[in-house]
């Protein structure tokens, strides 16, 4: 199992310059990735940062941490934009870069609020169409798309990623909610949430474990798939040892950190990253 840091865009962490610090921490540490929201708004006044900005700063003063947006709405993104701050993002850390897609936050200021669509179905449809437009472009060959949603007449987007076949795509849906993990069998891991959970929530391991059989009933592929939880460890070294044992043992990949969680100070929570993820040796 890989562990990594999960933070917001907002309120204490609303500052680009704090989120690459805590990257360059995490890195030094030995936890292997650091991932960051993507939200226009953290609620009333608090302050947000953008985060494909913030990306940019971690990917040039980190050297080989795995990071990303964990998760971009795509349904609200121009996929052809996209496809230039990934590849542009991939290029930049030496092929580092990992992102995470999902249809957005229910609330809708993000959405309605900005004149976007706030069906979740029609959200869904866009999801689907802005994943095949960025793989035809990040191909690097000619190509062109025609759907409901989008359009790209025939173009070459190049450079590709340097990350072949692909940059890997984690995609992000509710259980037990069984379209959204179907979507994500297409692609290179699943991160899903407890319908209903509040941010102090987490899959259990037997949640867990369900997904992870869905997913394996579900896919024709025997290539490589990460099972992603988001969760908060509170105990001591040898507690949260044998949780994240527990989620191991089920088949989970990688561990999110919550770090956001409890609320802390930022000095808390630094110590929180240096002290370091468990380790399962």
């Amino acid at each position: 199992m890989r562990f990594g840091i999960d933070v917001p865009n907002y309120g204490k962490f609303g500052d680009p310059q704090l989120l690459a610090d805590l990257a360059c921490e995490s890195e030094a540490a030995g936890w292997d990735g650091f991932f960051v929201w993507d939200h226009l708004h953290g609620g009333g006044q608090s302050l947000v940062t953008d985060p494909w900005i913030a990306l940019a700063a971690i990917a040039v003063r980190t050297e080989h941490i795995r990071f990303g947006p964990m998760v971009t709405p795509l349904p609200r993104r121009r996929p052809s934009k996209l496809a230039r701050e990934t590849v542009a993002l991939d290029h930049l850390s030496g092929g580092r870069l990992i992102l995470g897609v999902g249809i957005g936050s229910q609330s809708d200021r993000e959405f309605g609020g900005f004149g976007d669509e706030r069906d979740p179905r029609v959200r869904g449809e866009l999801l689907d169409e802005g994943l095949a437009v960025l793989m035809g472009l990040w191909t690097g060959e000619e190509f062109s798309y025609e759907g409901s949603h989008h359009r790209v007449d025939p173009i070459t987007f190049k450079p590709p990623p340097l990350q072949q076949p692909r940059i890997p795509i984690w995609v992000a849906g509710k259980w037990p909610n069984r379209k959204p993990i179907r979507r994500a069998v297409a692609w290179d891991g699943v991160f899903p949430i407890a319908s209903g959970a509040g941010l102090n929530s987490m899959m259990s391991p037997e949640a867990m474990g369900e997904v992870i059989a869905y997913v394996r009933s579900q896919r024709t592929s025997d290539g490589p798939f990460d099972f992603v939880h988001g969760g908060v460890m509170t105990g001591d070294l040898d507690t949260n040892t044998a949780v994240a044992r527990d989620y191991a043992d089920v088949g989970v990949t990688w561990w999110l950190e919550h770090v956001y969680v409890s609320g802390a100070s930022i000095p808390k929570l630094r110590s929180l990253i240096r002290r370091g993820p468990p380790s399962l040796d």
